[in-house]
């Protein structure tokens, strides 16, 4: 059976692949790009899928990542009639060589069009296409998802399969003809699968779907799995003890050696010394299957998962005999067993005069699942005494994120994905194979392959549906954002179906060798264990990197409150509860207030409502949970409804009012004599940090005053010292040697950015230092976007030629010019600049006085500073340096001093940050609760964090 391609205008095309010559591929005009590969593990008792979509990030409407890199680099993709990043998959009928022509030719012109001050670097990378096998570091990317059914509904799976067109492959971009995709010399797909079920089923798998399954040995693909997942995924191990889970940070480094114990039907011990040197040391017949079939037999349930629930109800003390029912209801002390260890599974049941019908489901279920559960645990245990290993990694389904399970072998690791480990393995077996076999075989552009990908490169995302699956199919697959919000306004009912169980109190305890008190009492909750997590979707973005200029990456966390604490994470739960009616008001007016607008609005609301009580009921859920997370979860939510900037037509107003008295401000600041004139620049960056729709209390000032208002009260309260007050620190090196390039990270739109940063912006400029302003790839809240910044600047600049010259030589003016879909107006500026000066000049004398010196500086041949934007690849209030876009990670080269402004990026997050440079931090506290735990301050209490760089630091010490 052939794939499934839309052979439209087909067409075959040469282009230059490298060094090496040319390259051949076909380029389907026509055809989707949607999935490219899938793999399975079709066990005795689950069939585990993975499989990969590539879509064009301009072609997600409202995914993760739609854009990642600054204005800049979508100017050179319009002229070459692209958007930046797409890789033609789309429907274009765009050549990769006639895309490759015209980026190229964009480039030039925005390089002729700029000083070479302006980071040429960057900006020809961003227009680097290749097609066919090549990559281009701005675009491309995909998801990995994660599905999961049971082997006994087989039919299931193949229909899912054909529902999402898994096996209908688009072969754009992967490179040469058919014969050497598929490689086999044959037209029929071959689908990577493990596990015994790939012998078992592959008559069917070829009758119902025409694909060939190419089986893969089950301990290499166990392996490969668990070494991504460990390599590549961060959050991805745990241990868990006495119910409480502590992720671990694995890096490539620390990895080898491990023990895996895979629990399956059966169970496999692996150990593991490096990524290809792995052997089967042991292994028990008493595993998964164990439990499903005796659990079946004797309490009538045919599913794993109905199982488990019912062993959560149990009270296995009515069937197993216990210590304390040996020793008179005592401890045995002296070898260190309490009364509640099981001294013999199902041992109370020969004392017994009872039939099976007289003991309850429940009671059996949990005293079975210990049974097993001991056993594997101590098989396990004694391999890892035996090798003198210190890591077991435990995988496969049966744990199933089942707290009471995971307190019996408290010793080991546990794993997010663990039951995709198979399916994983055989996924990259399938590149893997390509690679050995010289086939060249990408997924996607800009990953050599998925085994090279790094942390900083995957994102998981949880969409709507999480919280009540798991992250699982359930029901048919959902196609297009009607059925979406369909799905939300029936599945979920307002005030009974969302309710968070209630606590009650703390989880039972070890009592000796995995022996548990009674369990307790279960409120009502959405599945069957609390404790289980999610699985998410892993985007793919080959374009972030870590930040370079982070001091300590491997121990860097962002995140400044701490939200493993009940307290506090109920208040910042409650929170943005709290903001969901506000937030749902400006998303659904941003959409001219339609039927279609207020009924996403209301699924959004339920949705992230449901997200918000997953979390109170399992902190855990989604990885290790932080306010990051939250802030960032929010906008995904918004974005998964449609509402892709709800605070679109605030920030355009704000920056409008703004930009209007931007020249009063200007010419009031160039008043004050220079040795003064910083410290009124950095006040009025924090007295500009009011304007914030995060905050409540700031929203209430919204209603009762107009921005201009708000901002001259805020001025008048810059009253020194600060709660947090470092500015004469930072003056005197400011003093002492002039800044070589600050990087400057804005926060919100309007007075926050264009009368607070940007006069920051432009005292230093004049301080002869190159600034670049890192702005928001997403929109979020009010927060300035690189998109909308750029416009800013562009508009700004026409007010001060300081900002112009900058502005023009870091290629802003250029970008801008292209964002409103104009031609650049170089050639026209030069000849009508005294027409231009002198126009300014009448404006203002200090604007004319500022021209002279900028051509002074020009007579004597100084360096043209410069001016420029980039996205920081954020689309949240909060920056994770962990993940940059490339372009933020390469102008950090001669970067010497960082500006973090705003309660989520230099407060909420990274307030104890260090970097290799100094760094400072601007904000202006909007939160009573924050204010006294971080700084012991209060409401409005405003920060000036300065913080020399650690290389700065070493080299003092050396002297």
């Amino acid at each position: 059976m052939s794939p499934h391609l839309d052979l439209r205008g087909a067409a075959i095309q040469t282009f230059p692949r490298d060094a090496a010559g040319a390259q051949t591929t076909i380029v389907l005009p026509n055809q989707r790009s949607d999935v490219l590969h899938f793999a399975l593990d079709i066990g005795g008792s689950l069939i585990k899928l993975v499989y990969f979509s590539r879509i064009p990030p301009h072609l997600e409407h409202g995914a993760s990542f739609p854009s990642l890199i600054s204005p800049t680099a979508n100017a050179a993709a319009s002229a070459a009639g692209t958007p930046a990043g797409n890789d033609c998959t789309d429907g274009s009928t765009q050549t990769p060589s006639a895309t490759a022509s015209a980026a190229a030719a964009a480039a030039a012109a925005i390089a002729a069009a700029s000083s070479a001050a302006a980071v040429p670097r960057a900006v020809d990378r961003r227009a680097s296409f290749s097609g066919g096998g090549g990559s281009f570091r701005s675009g491309g990317g995909g998801r990995l998802h994660f599905v999961k059914f049971e082997t006994a509904r087989i039919a299931e799976c193949i229909e899912f399969i054909k529902s999402k067109r898994l096996h209908s492959f688009d072969i754009l971009g992967m490179g040469g003809d058919e014969e050497s995709l598929w490689g086999y010399g044959s037209s029929s797909p071959h689908i990577k699968a493990t596990g015994g079920g790939a012998f078992k089923y592959t008559d069917l798998f070829r009758e119902k779907l025409g694909v060939v399954l190419d089986k893969e040995d089950e301990m290499r693909c166990l392996v490969l799995g668990l070494n991504f997942l460990l390599r590549s995924i961060r959050d991805e191990a745990f241990t868990h003890l006495e119910g409480e889970k502590q992720f671990v940070e694995m890096h490539a480094g620390n990895i080898f050696p491990y023990l895996l114990v895979n629990i399956g039907s059966g169970v496999s011990i692996l150990k593991v010394d490096g990524p290809q040197q792995y052997e089967r040391v042991s292994g028990t017949n008493l595993g998964g299957g164990t439990f499903w079939g005796l659990g079946s037999l004797l309490t009538g349930c045919k599913s794993f998962d109905k199982i488990l629930e019912l062993s959560q109800e149990g009270d296995n003390s009515a069937v197993d005999m216990l210590v304390g029912d040996i020793y008179g209801g005592l401890n045995y002390e002296k070898i260190g067993l309490s009364a509640s260890t099981i001294a013999s599974s199902f041992g109370r049941v020969v004392g017994e005069q009872k039939q099976l019908a007289d003991y309850r489901p429940e009671d059996i279920a949990l005293s079975l699942l210990r049974m097993v559960s001991y056993n594997i645990g101590q098989i396990a245990y004694l391999n890892a005494l035996r090798y003198g290993l210190k890591r077991i990694f435990f995988g496969g389904f049966f744990i199933r994120g089942h707290a009471y399970t995971m307190d019996t072998i408290s010793f080991a690791m546990f794993l997010r994905h663990e039951g995709y480990l198979g399916a994983l393995g055989a996924f990259l077996a399938h590149e893997e194979d390509a690679h050995a076999e010289g086939r060249g075989l990408s997924l996607t552009p800009g990953i050599a392959s998925l085994s090279s990908l790094t942390p900083s490169q995957l994102v998981e995302r949880f969409p709507m549906g999480a919280p009540f699956s798991k992250g699982e199919i359930r029901g048919p697959v959902i196609r297009g954002l009607k059925e979406k919000v369909s799905w939300v306004e029936k599945f979920v009912q307002v005030g009974s179906d969302i309710t968070a169980p209630t606590p009650t109190g703390k989880p039972p305890t070890t009592t000796g060798l995995g022996g548990f008190a009674r369990p307790r009492e279960q409120g009502k909750e959405l599945r069957s264990d609390e404790s289980a997590l999610n699985v998410g979707v892993l985007h793919l973005v080959p374009s972030l990197e870590v930040f370079p200029l982070l001091a300590d990456p491997l121990s860097y966390e962002p995140n400044t409150v701490d939200l493993s604490d009940p307290d506090e994470r109920e208040y910042w739960l409650g929170i943005l509860q709290d903001h969901i009616p506000n937030l749902v008001e400006k998303a659904v007016a941003s959409e001219g207030a339609t039927e279609d607008a207020r009924r996403r609005g209301d699924a959004f609301a339920l949705a992230f409502r449901a997200h918000l009580t997953r979390l109170r009921e399992e902190p855990a859920a989604y990885g290790r949970l932080g306010l990051a997370t939250l802030l960032e979860m929010r906008e995904e939510c918004l974005r998964e409804f449609h509402f892709f900037d709800a605070y679109r037509a605030v920030k355009q107003r704000e920056n409008d009012v703004s930009l209007s008295v931007l020249p009063d401000l200007l010419a009031e600041l160039d008043s004050i004599p220079p040795d003064e004139r910083l410290l009124t620049v950095v006040g009025g960056v924090l007295a500009a940090n009011i304007f914030d729709w995060g905050s409540r209390e700031c929203v209430k000032l919204y209603r009762s005053g107009t921005i201009l208002d708000i901002y001259r009260m805020s001025r008048d309260k810059m009253k020194r010292p600060w709660r947090v007050d470092d500015f004469d620190a930072f003056h005197q090196r400011w003093q002492q040697r002039p800044y070589s390039k600050a990087l400057l990270f804005v926060d919100n739109a309007g007075a926050d950015v264009v009368l607070g940063m940007l006069p920051l912006a432009r005292e230093m400029l004049r301080a002869g230092m190159n600034v670049v302003l890192v702005a928001n790839s997403l929109p979020a809240i009010n927060d300035v976007t690189a998109e909308e910044l750029t416009a800013v600047v562009a508009e700004a600049a026409k007010q001060c030629p300081v900002l112009r010259a900058a502005a023009e030589a870091g290629g802003v003016m250029a970008a801008a010019a292209f964002q409103s879909n104009q031609e650049p107006q170089q050639g026209a500026d030069e000849q009508q600049g005294e027409g231009i000066q002198a126009q300014q000049a009448e404006q203002s004398p200090v604007l004319q006085e500022q021209q002279e010196q900028q051509q002074q500086q020009q007579d004597g041949e100084q360096r043209q500073v410069f001016l420029s934007v980039v996205a920081s690849g954020s689309g949240s209030p909060c920056v994770d340096f962990r993940q940059v876009t490339w372009e933020l990670a390469e102008v950090c080269q001669g970067a010497d001093l960082v500006v973090l402004e705003g309660m989520g990026r230099s407060l909420h997050t990274n307030y104890d940050t260090r970097f290799t440079c100094d760094s400072l931090k601007l904000a202006m506290i909007k939160n009573e609760r924050l204010a006294k735990r971080l700084v012991d301050g209060s409401m409005y209490d405003c920060v000036c964090r300065f913080q020399p760089g650690t290389t700065a630091l070493r080299v003092e010490v050396k002297r």
